[in-house]
């Protein structure tokens, strides 16, 4: 990573979640924060903004944690948030907290522990969330629309489609002409085309614990990329174009892909 990003001397980075796996942090001074990201990511090129949404394995542990400013005061790369815009001149990406939509994290808890400290009543918070995600895209006027969450929408990884993300996101994604849609939870790299749409599903959820020959059969309409190792991916964005691609943990690029911004002529 720290090469790549020296080479395309990027802008910022973006977690897409669980990142403190098993189950996040215990408190804002658990040693775990400097183990698995201070003293991780080391690369000169690296040394900038993260930006970083919660995963369920966050949920796990104290999560309000991550979103301490004493965090910051250890690490100022650091950012995070439940939800949250980025507005970054030719983009503006909204970071959404896709956990709490998850209907089987209250039903069946597996025998974890789940902070839901500011998220119960979990209907009320859905709706709210749902309702700033479509007015913050209705009201945008960045060049290119990007939704940041963990759970993937399109999966041919281990979990598959999220189904209330399908049902209640998407729509809003799509109605509001949305580029790309990047998550994490499936631990592959993936790059998924809508079929009736121009968006970008894109999954990086191989920066540690990859599951090898892990891949569901169905539903694979519009799969342009999957990779069962470890690896990342980087997101290039000019005013007309947008170029993606995916690396292996050698830098080693694995798959990429260009998206065209139309261009528009006034007639008189």
């Amino acid at each position: 990573m720290g090469k790549i990003g020296e080479k395309l001397k990027i802008d910022f980075v973006v977690s897409t979640g669980d990142n403190f796996y098993d189950n996040g942090l215990n408190s804002q001074h658990d040693p775990a924060f400097l183990q698995s990201f201070t003293n991780i990511y080391k690369s000169k090129s690296l040394q900038t903004h993260w930006f970083s949404v919660l995963g369920n394995h966050d949920y796990r542990g104290d999560a309000e944690a991550q979103f301490s400013p004493f965090l910051r005061q250890i690490d100022s790369r650091w950012f995070c948030l439940p939800s949250f815009i980025v507005n970054a001149d030719l983009a503006e990406i909204i970071f959404v907290d896709t956990t709490p939509l998850v209907k089987s994290y209250f039903l069946n808890s597996d025998n974890h522990t789940y902070d839901w400290r500011g998220i119960i009543p979990r209907k009320r918070y859905i709706t709210n969330l749902l309702k700033d995600v479509e007015c913050a895209l209705r009201e945008s006027t960045a060049k290119w629309k990007i939704v940041v969450g963990h759970h993937a929408i399109r999966s041919i990884g281990f979990h598959g489609d999220t189904e209330e993300l399908v049902n209640y996101l998407l729509p809003i994604l799509k109605a509001n002409n949305v580029d790309f849609y990047i998550n994490g939870h499936d631990h592959c790299l993936q790059h998924i085309s809508d079929t009736n749409s121009r968006m970008e599903f894109l999954t990086s959820g191989a920066g540690s614990k990859a599951w090898r020959g892990d891949m569901k059969k169905q539903r694979r309409e519009g799969l342009r990329f999957f990779y069962d190792g470890q690896g990342f991916m980087s997101l290039q964005l000019s005013q007309f174009d947008a170029h993606i691609a995916f690396y292996d943990t050698y830098g080693t690029v694995l798959h990429t892909w260009n998206v065209w911004k139309p261009i528009f002529h006034s007639s008189m």
